[in-house]
């Protein structure tokens, strides 16, 4: 559908779930890829030796400011341009507030909104050297909708769009777009072992009546990050089956 050949990705949390759907997709639309991944050192072997020479692996925690700038350096020295970028490292840490510990509430802060702000930040600076570049938050339904339960993961992915709200309007003379993609309910390996009553009554307040596929997350990443979607910049859209917030 989409022709990213001779173009440079980076997608964080590139080797798992939604994630690993990303760099597939790119990668079989011909682009080279840069997944990072902060911990899981197997899945991340096996998810290589799986896609072959064009995905490149890094093990970073995207919200350690010193380790970004380490990564962009070595990214520089073997990549010749950076075309997208897709924030979709995130993590869940669920209390309700009153229960809900500080180190809960940093974490989730830290990766999924800290990690979006310093991954951005030197992401922009390469690709205002080229005048072009295409960044992909992967947000959340429930950063709108603020899940019981999800206060400090709402207001991660509610962050998200705010960032790239106030970006979009910073880079845009320079050809660089900043859009959000937000997921409902996906089939992945956080919701394979959901009870199965459970199960039901998620897919019950959904209008579609079914979890979504990790492929169509990642159509609508890949618009946004194509040269065809030039002209959107600052907006998100739900990929939820109807569950809006």
């Amino acid at each position: 559908m989409f022709d990213f050949k001779d173009q440079y990705v980076i997608v964080t949390g590139g080797t798992r779930g939604i994630g690993a759907g990303i760099s597939t997709a790119f990668l079989n639309a011909g682009a080279t890829v840069v997944a990072t991944y902060s911990g899981n050192d197997v899945a991340a072997k096996a998810f290589k030796e799986k896609m072959g020479e064009k995905l490149h692996l890094f093990k970073f925690d995207v919200a350690n400011t010193t380790e970004v700038e380490r990564f962009f350096a070595k990214y520089n020295e073997i990549c010749p341009a950076l075309h997208v970028l897709v924030n979709n490292a995130g993590i869940r840490r669920d209390n309700i507030i009153a229960s809900m510990g500080e180190e809960e509430w940093d974490s989730v802060i830290n990766t999924n909104l800290k990690g979006t702000y310093t991954m951005t930040k030197n992401a922009v600076l390469s690709m205002m050297r080229n005048r072009y570049g295409r960044i992909v938050n992967m947000s959340s339904v429930g950063g709108k909708l603020g899940l019981p339960g999800q206060a400090n993961y709402a207001a991660s992915k509610a962050g998200q769009i705010a960032l790239s709200l106030s970006v979009s309007k910073e880079v845009a003379k320079r050809n660089i777009t900043i859009n959000n993609v937000c997921p409902g309910f996906i089939e992945t390996e956080l919701i394979a072992d959901l009870p199965e009553e459970q199960a039901k009554e998620y897919k019950s307040q959904v209008p579609m009546k079914r979890f979504g596929k990790v492929d169509e997350v990642a159509h609508a990443v890949m618009f946004f990050a194509s040269k065809e979607a030039s002209y959107i910049t600052g907006a998100t859209v739900d990929v939820a089956g109807g569950l809006n917030g």
